[in-house]
């Protein structure tokens, strides 16, 4: 009988560590997918900030006509301003800035930017390499979004509140498909 109970006490007590290592283990591997969220939009803030410093370089270097120069200038200020911004505010105005981007750029400006290999090509370079790293960081941005996500709406999760109160992170949508001339720089 003794043997019997004793047993039982073990089974209930291996179950109970087992449950509670379980929901440590993903308590520990949301909190680390939530880290990874936040570093990836460090990332990409970082990104954004480049392309729009690249554009205003590009804007400045007095290679292309005012109406361009200060239309590209227009939209990299508004990035560079829009730093604090929520995230729907700041998808727009980064949205603005490809937009603004894929206007100037056109065919002929972009191959007598190349003309200029010493400024226009180079900033050229610049601009197309930190919107392909812009696109690269949104990327890692939302599928580390899309994990978290895919983790917080388990059962176990929600029953045991394992999230907390951390705020379920957003994907980052914008338009950041660089100007078809600007592909091939």
């Amino acid at each position: 009988m003794m043997s019997s109970t004793l047993f039982w006490v073990v089974v209930v007590f291996t179950v109970c560590a087992l449950i509670a290592w379980y929901l440590s283990y993903t308590a520990a591997r949301l909190d680390r997918l939530h880290a990874r969220v936040e570093g990836a939009l460090s990332a990409l803030d970082a990104q954004l900030v480049r392309r729009a410093e690249a554009t205003l370089e590009l804007a400045n270097a007095g290679l292309l006509d005012p109406a361009t120069a200060l239309l590209l200038a227009g939209a990299a200020s508004e990035s560079l301003d829009a730093t604090d911004e929520r995230q729907h505010g700041r998808e727009v105005v980064e949205s603005g800035l490809t937009e603004a981007l894929g206007l100037a750029l056109t065919p002929v400006v972009v191959a007598g930017l190349r003309e200029d290999e010493a400024v226009g090509g180079m900033a050229l370079r610049r601009v197309a390499a930190s919107g392909q790293r812009v696109q690269l960081a949104r990327r890692f941005l939302n599928d580390a979004v899309i994990d978290v996500r895919r983790v917080r709406r388990k059962p176990t999760v929600t029953w045991f509140r394992l999230a907390g109160h951390a705020e379920l992170p957003q994907t980052f949508e914008i338009d950041d498909e660089l100007p078809a001339p600007l592909r091939e720089a």
